[in-house]
């Protein structure tokens, strides 16, 4: 998807990889980002927009990269009520394999696994309300 985003009297155009590949590629006037949208929780903050324009450098926030090893956390991509719950701790998913549905403004979506691996814990329930940014499963390695 290509959009156009003016930050400080200046405009750049933008375009965003699949939303469902991980990591996130988004293009900004032609530099590519690597962009981890999921694992904001667990994760260390790194710097990357240091070739961008002036401009854009002021009004950049740090790109999240995933932590190493350890556990990784699924978070909420919008806020909503957990309608459903198809993983359990224990389960062994692959990616692309739906965790959770979220309904959002009369709208169900669908979590999905972004990584294989185990299920350490699913942290929210069947009709919980959940803000951008919840914790919903964790893995382990």
């Amino acid at each position: 998807m290509k959009i156009k985003v003016k930050i400080a009297d200046q405009s750049y155009e933008v375009e965003v990889g699949d939303t469902n590949a991980r990591p996130v590629i988004a293009e900004i006037d032609g530099q590519k980002f690597e962009v981890w949208p999921e694992e904001q929780s667990a994760v260390e903050t790194v710097e990357t927009v240091s070739e961008a324009t002036p401009a854009l450098k002021a009004a950049a926030a740090p790109v999240k990269m995933p932590a190493s090893g350890g556990t990784k956390v699924v978070i909420a991509p919008l806020p909503g009520v957990i309608d459903s719950i198809k993983a359990k701790p224990g389960d062994s998913v692959n990616p692309g394999q739906e965790l959770l549905v979220i309904e959002a403004m009369k709208m169900k979506n669908s979590i999905k696994a972004t990584r294989s691996g185990k299920i350490a814990a699913v942290l929210v329930s069947v009709g919980d309300h959940v803000p951008h940014g919840a914790a919903l499963v964790e893995f382990t390695d």
